[in-house]
This record gives C-alpha cells, sequence and structure tokens, in this order.
C-alpha cells in the first residue's frame, strides 16, 4: 500500500470515527460528503485539461475548499444544531478531495468510484447505528424534531459513544469479520514432548 492511499484511508477514518456519535451525525455527514466529492468530481475534470501540473494542485485545493465552505454555510443557515456539532470535520471532507485527486481515484472507472462510496456510506451508517444503539440506548435520535427514537433499552453503555469506544467498536467489527472470513484457518496445536 503506498502512502497516498494510506493518507486517504487515514482521513476517511477521521470522518468515520468522528461523526458517528449518532445515526443524524453520521447521515448529515454523508449527506455533505456525497455533495462535495460529487460536484469536485463534476467540475474538476472540466478544468484538468486547461492546468498545467503545477497549477492542478491549487485548483484542486480551491475547488474543494469552495465546495466545502459552501456546503458549512448551507448547514449552518438550515441545519445549525448538525452543523455547530459536526462542522469541525467539513474541512476533512476538503481535504478528502485534494487527496483523491492526487490518488488517481478520479482515473478508476464509475462503478468502482460507486462501490468505494457505498462501502464507506455502508460502514459510516452501520457504525453510526451501532454507536447510537449500544451508547444511547436508542436509535434515531434527532433524526426527526420531535421523535425520541426508537428507545430499546432506557441506558446504553457511554463509552461507545466517545471515539475510544469507536476504535473499540470497529475493532470488534473487524474481528468478527476476520472469524467470519477465515473460520477454519486456526491450527490446531500438538504439544510434542
Amino acid at each position: 500500500m503506498n502512502r497516498s492511499a494510506v493518507l486517504s484511508n487515514t482521513l476517511m477514518l477521521t470522518l468515520l470515527l468522528g461523526t458517528t456519535d449518532s445515526l443524524a451525525g453520521a447521515l448529515g455527514t454523508l449527506l455533505m460528503f456525497a455533495t462535495v466529492v460529487g460536484l469536485y468530481g463534476l467540475c474538476m475534470p472540466a478544468l484538468r485539461p486547461r492546468l498545467t501540473e503545477n497549477s492542478v494542485l491549487l485548483a484542486s485545493i480551491l475547488l474543494a475548499a469552495t465546495f466545502s465552505s459552501c456546503a458549512d454555510l448551507l448547514a449552518q443557515r438550515w441545519f445549525l444544531p448538525w452543523q455547530q456539532t459536526f462542522g469541525l470535520y467539513v474541512g476533512l471532507i476538503a481535504l478528502q478531495c485534494v487527496v483523491l485527486e492526487n490518488n488517481g481515484f478520479w482515473r478508476q472507472s464509475q462503478a468502482e468510484r460507486f462501490k468505494l462510496f457505498g462501502l464507506f456510506g455502508g460502514l459510516m451508517l452501520g457504525l453510526a447505528g451501532l454507536r447510537e444503539l449500544v451508547g444511547h440506548g436508542s436509535l434515531g435520535r434527532g433524526l426527526f424534531e420531535h421523535w425520541p427514537g426508537l428507545v430499546v433499552f432506557s441506558e446504553g453503555l457511554h463509552l461507545i459513544t466517545l471515539i475510544p469506544g469507536a476504535f473499540i467498536l470497529l475493532a470488534l467489527l473487524l474481528a468478527a469479520r476476520q472469524a467470519m472470513i477465515r473460520p477454519n484457518s486456526i491450527s490446531k496445536e500438538t504439544h510434542r514432548p
């Protein structure tokens, strides 16, 4: 794995763990991510042939920052409580656009890009649902104005709503995936004298 792929995955991990303490936060972040990256993906191919290789990076930064700032302003206007909680991560979305540009993400086929985005979105929503369910004891809290959400149990495990709890839950999910993929790969030890 090269350095740019590691950087790209690290930035996505930051968004994944930082914004998934509730389903509403994950949905808002995913909507903003899809909007900014989608607009960036539409505009940058039109600009790329007209730019020199040195100016592509500057144009990429400028375009990504413009789209993410506009999305942040719209979130401040119509979704202020969400923006006050998760507005910190808007800059990472712009940075993610630039990293994806330098990573060769836009040279992949459209099906591969949708597949990667779908995997990221599914993981984000799944992790958010698990964190909210285990951490708060309810699901869908904060999605609608006067709806308390689906209450499963009265109190949850508060650690899961914090970033260290997100790491623990993600590690448990990865361990469960590994156990499902390779259930028979555990070698049996023999004791020899």
